[in-house]
């Protein structure tokens, strides 16, 4: 059969990062005058981003040389789209994973969206985090006047006012899900567009669905199967 899987935050719960929407969640914490949702837009890269790259570099770069873990490794040679932007499936090994949200390891130049853009390693362990903030900048290559395209560095992650475009392999991530005879959501909240996306190609193509989480959102469909458990108990079962 096959199967499809996409995963979300509670999949790297276990590599000690945090899930998104739990208590120690990166959303439930917001920088000392912004919340989460204002801070994680390209508004915020633009008009004042040495508080955006101060607040990404906190919530998401802290945890760049972290491992992945035994649902990683139980993944790696599996069709997968994750939600994550940890890195973690590539280092476990998987060569084909579309990490539809990007990956904190990887830059781009400021760009329009949908322009065709390279992707770049991330130049994290250049910063200077005695100075923070100016090292940041500097990094990135950013002026006083803002984010400069075509020159200033942009992380490769799709923020709160973005959309997906093929630099996030959205076409491929739709092929994928048309052609899955079987879909597995494991450790997500289903709040995100493209887990919406896939429950209405699933809907359209009666594309059974399992939901691997310990407190499941009730889906709308008719054909689900509920494995109330941790993504870790799932693949131990």
């Amino acid at each position: 059969m096959k199967t499809l899987y996409i995963t979300g935050a509670g999949v790297s719960a276990q590599s000690g990062i945090p899930t998104f929407r739990g208590e120690d969640g990166f959303w439930t914490i917001g920088s000392a005058n912004y919340t989460p949702q204002e801070m994680a837009t390209r508004a915020m890269y633009k008009s004042n981003p040495g508080e955006f790259l101060k607040w990404y570099y906190h919530r998401f770069v802290s945890y760049r040389n972290h491992g992945p873990n035994p649902v990683h490794q139980w993944l790696s040679d599996k069709n997968v789209i994750t939600q994550n932007i940890d890195g973690l499936d590539g280092k476990a090994g998987n060569k084909q994973y579309i990490a539809v949200h990007g990956r904190v390891d990887q830059v781009t130049l400021f760009h329009t969206q949908g322009e065709s853009v390279e992707r770049y390693s991330a130049p994290w362990d250049d910063v200077d985090e005695s100075q923070l903030a100016e090292s940041l900048l500097a990094v990135f290559k950013i002026p006083k006047n803002g984010p400069q395209k075509g020159h200033s560095l942009k992380p490769y992650v799709l923020l709160f006012d973005e959309y997906y475009t093929d630099l996030y392999q959205i076409s491929e991530a739709q092929r994928r899900m048309y052609s899955a005879e079987r879909i597995i959501f494991m450790g997500t909240s289903f709040s995100v567009n493209i887990t919406q996306m896939a429950l209405d190609i699933a809907r359209q193509n009666n594309i059974p669905i399992e939901v691997v989480d310990p407190n499941p959102v009730h889906l709308f469909h008719n054909n689900v199967t509920y494995h109330r458990m941790t993504a870790t108990e799932y693949i131990s079962g």
